[in-house]
């Protein structure tokens, strides 16, 4: 069973577990750009829920390209103040 095939449609429950292998994929050197390409809106479309779960001011992401994208996403899905 490959990490691509874990992946399923994300409940609350799933959405930490989707942000792992989706991230392991974009991380390891061996996954194909196109398989890349595939999980990095995966790995985007369950931030909301890790948020509001609290996960990332439980946990620190140690990558730094990974810990950027993630930083990035979450400012830009922030409600414009003015």
């Amino acid at each position: 069973m490959s990490l691509l095939s874990a992946i399923t449609e994300t409940t609350e429950a799933d959405a930490l577990t989707d942000f792992v292998v989706n991230a392991q994929l974009m991380l390891d050197p061996a996954t194909p750009e196109a398989v890349r390409r595939e999980a990095e809106p995966r790995l985007l479309a369950v931030l909301p829920t890790l948020q509001a779960l609290g996960v990332f001011e439980l946990f620190a992401i140690r990558d730094q390209a990974l810990r950027n994208l993630v930083r990035d996403e979450l400012e830009a899905r922030q409600p414009r103040r003015g």
